[in-house]
């Protein structure tokens, strides 16, 4: 079965393609660019898919059943702020521009499309609280969060006899693909560089693709125009440290526990309940360890060991 991916060569979507392709998908990367060879452990197709609002992309969706829409302009490296100066053009290339690829799909005869959404649509509440999908949304705190919202009810609003809809609302994602997040936290570490403490929620890459491959498989009445919730866990920098610490051998010291009291939580039970099963604090532990093996081959290439 065919799945078109947009977005399949950024951070997120690398680990939603591995994980179609390792379940018998045949995936087409829709994007400006076509994925460089190899860059997937098995051969991928490619169509030319852009976020202009005015390009009519109906045939980019010829030979795709399903549609996963992971792609999203912003300034490199940031999403929250990824407007820069030019808030407009944010708007219209990632709300209009998702929008008018979700209609695509839908005139194109596209079964099911799941879209990449955030926690950030849910913006700020009380300390303490348990972020669940059936809370009010309504006032996101960044123009990423109020987007992604905006987007994911325009997709709810196209839902229907013979196209599924599902939005996934990923907390911030981790994982062991170079390049990676974690790699400016990791070097100043082990440089004893001092590092600020902070805590987050995560969910690893491979636990999102996942949950992709729920929303593509589960009986369409279980999941059509509903969002879901997609995370793992509550950590911060001391404990990821001393993961670190451990594989490492490194004695530079942590920083302080970081105050999670400001960090809410999100409640995953509605997606847990399809099937889906995070890996936890211990796929945390090998993927760090994988990063620091990984690094250590990088840093013995570069200087020819």
């Amino acid at each position: 079965m065919k799945v078109l991916v947009s977005g399949g060569t950024g951070l997120v979507g690398r680990y939603i393609v591995e994980g179609l392709l390792g379940a018998g998908y045949e995936v087409i990367i829709g994007g400006r660019h076509a994925p460089a060879t190899n860059l997937f452990s098995r051969s991928v197709g490619y169509v030319p898919l852009t976020l202009d609002p005015q390009i009519d992309q109906i045939e980019a969706f010829d030979d795709a059943y399903l549609f996963v829409h992971a792609a999203f302009d912003h300034l490199p490296g940031k999403y929250r702020g990824g407007e820069g100066d030019d808030p407009e053009t944010f708007r219209r290339r990632n709300l209009d521009g998702s929008v008018a690829l979700f209609e695509a799909a839908r005139r194109a005869g596209t079964r099911r499309c799941v879209f990449l959404s955030s926690r950030a649509v849910y913006g700020r509440h009380a300390p303490d609280t348990l972020l669940r999908e059936e809370m009010a949304a309504e006032h996101p705190e960044t123009l990423y969060g109020e987007i992604k919202l905006c987007a994911e009810r325009s997709l709810a609003a196209l839902s229907g006899p013979g196209f599924t809809t599902a939005s996934l609302r990923l907390t911030g994602v981790y994982g062991n693909q170079i390049p990676n997040k974690w790699q400016a936290l990791f070097d100043d570490y082990l440089c004893g560089k001092p590092v600020a403490a902070r805590a987050g929620t995560e969910v690893h890459g491979r636990d999102v693709a996942q949950a992709v491959r729920v929303m593509l498989s589960t009986e369409a009445g279980q999941i059509d125009g509903q969002v879901f919730n997609v995370s793992d866990m509550l950590t911060d920098t001391r404990e990821i440290l001393s993961m670190l610490q451990e594989v490492s051998g490194c004695r530079h010291g942590l920083p302080a526990a970081a105050d999670s009291a400001t960090v809410h939580p999100m409640a995953s039970d509605r997606i847990s309940a399809l099937g889906w099963a995070p890996g936890g604090k211990a796929l945390l532990r090998l993927t760090v360890g994988d990063l620091y093996r990984q690094m250590q081959v990088s840093q013995k290439t570069v200087v020819g060991f």
